[in-house]
């Protein structure tokens, strides 16, 4: 019976991470699946999201700089909806997360999308590492290496602690759900077709009419949103936070990986890639004697990817490609009054 519990907890914990790790997964396919960004600066608004949320629903590390200041006192314990015991700090948390992503993203798009592919990509990854620093170096602001830590679970004081994470894997599961299908109605959309064809050819496509940053610009903000709701997922279930957390390889480069192996420009590919890559990441713990070397997961992943490139480059669930005719392409990228 242990045993049976054990294997059952093991597998809640992996929803948990597999399934944050695929809300990344599902931001970053908006911006290079679908647009041609090249974003490798994920780690920016992971931290931005999970520090956001952290700050609006934990007791701060530095009182006399937020809870004086802005309560007055100290923070209220919880934010009642209709005084049903509903915790609601946790959609605070989230819809600031998403306004601070947003806003940032807006930002630092408007200064960098212009910007060819590669020196894009080198700009992002440098804001990346300029946010994670400014977590570490500013104690004020969120505990510097110290890090946050107690951060309330959400609904917490409804579930036994052995059993929290059956709930918050069902939770991550029911919000991927929800954001796969808002992302897959972008898409489909007359919207979503405009990024497509910015993937494409964005020359043909500003030639047709469109205002090619302008819808860079909102795919990019959008991507970021999502990128900050998994910040927020990955704060309330860690329930700890470091600037070591946003290290390049765990909070950008891996998500690449998941989105490689998945399938780019296929939501469903780019949360299954997210699964397959952290099943494989963390089973191979289970590996008996020097197979259970911590190395053999780089090289576990990076034969995968390979394995994937030179197989099915297009991934396990590649993007369907639908043939227009040239009247189609035109009807789509009609220009806008």
């Amino acid at each position: 019976m242990d045993s049976i519990l054990s294997i059952f907890n093991y597998l809640s914990t992996y929803i948990v991470i597999a399934g944050i790790y695929a809300i990344f997964s599902l931001g970053l396919n908006i911006h290079w699946g679908f647009t041609g960004i090249f974003n490798i600066g994920i780690s920016a608004f992971f931290a931005l999201g999970a520090y956001t949320a952290a700050i609006l629903t934990s007791a701060s590390p530095s009182p006399e700089m937020f809870e004086d200041f802005i309560w007055g006192g100290n923070l209220p314990e919880s934010l009642g909806f209709f005084n049903l015991g509903i915790d609601l700090w946790y959609f605070v948390g989230m819809f600031g997360a998403i306004i601070v992503c947003g806003i940032s993203a807006a930002i630092i798009g408007w200064i960098t999308l212009r910007l060819r592919d590669d020196y894009f990509a080198i700009a992002t990854l440098g804001l990346a590492e300029t946010v994670r620093f400014i977590f570490l170096n500013e104690k004020w602001l969120a505990n510097g290496s110290r890090g946050m830590y107690r951060i309330p679970k959400f609904l917490g004081e409804w579930f036994p602690p052995a059993y929290y994470n059956y709930f918050y894997g069902i939770f991550i599961l029911l919000l991927i759900f929800i954001l796969y299908k808002i992302v897959q109605k972008a898409i489909n959309s007359p919207w979503g077709r405009v990024l497509k064809a910015i993937r494409e050819d964005e020359i043909a496509t500003s030639a047709s009419g469109k205002n090619v940053f302008l819808f860079k610009l909102q795919s990019f903000i959008l991507g970021a949103c999502i990128m900050g709701i998994g910040g927020v997922v990955y704060t309330h279930g860690i329930r700890y936070l470091d600037p070591l957390t946003f290290d390049p390889l765990m909070a950008t480069f891996i998500i690449w990986a998941m989105l490689m192996v998945g399938g780019s420009g296929n939501n469903k590919g780019a949360i299954i890639g997210a699964f397959i890559v952290w099943a494989i990441w963390t089973w191979t713990d289970f590996l008996p004697g020097f197979l259970s070397d911590p190395n053999l997961k780089f090289l576990m992943i990076g034969l995968l990817i390979t394995l994937v490139i030179l197989f099915k480059p297009e991934g396990i669930i590649g993007e369907k490609k639908v043939k227009l005719s040239s009247k189609d392409i035109d009807k789509e990228l009609e220009p806008t009054e």
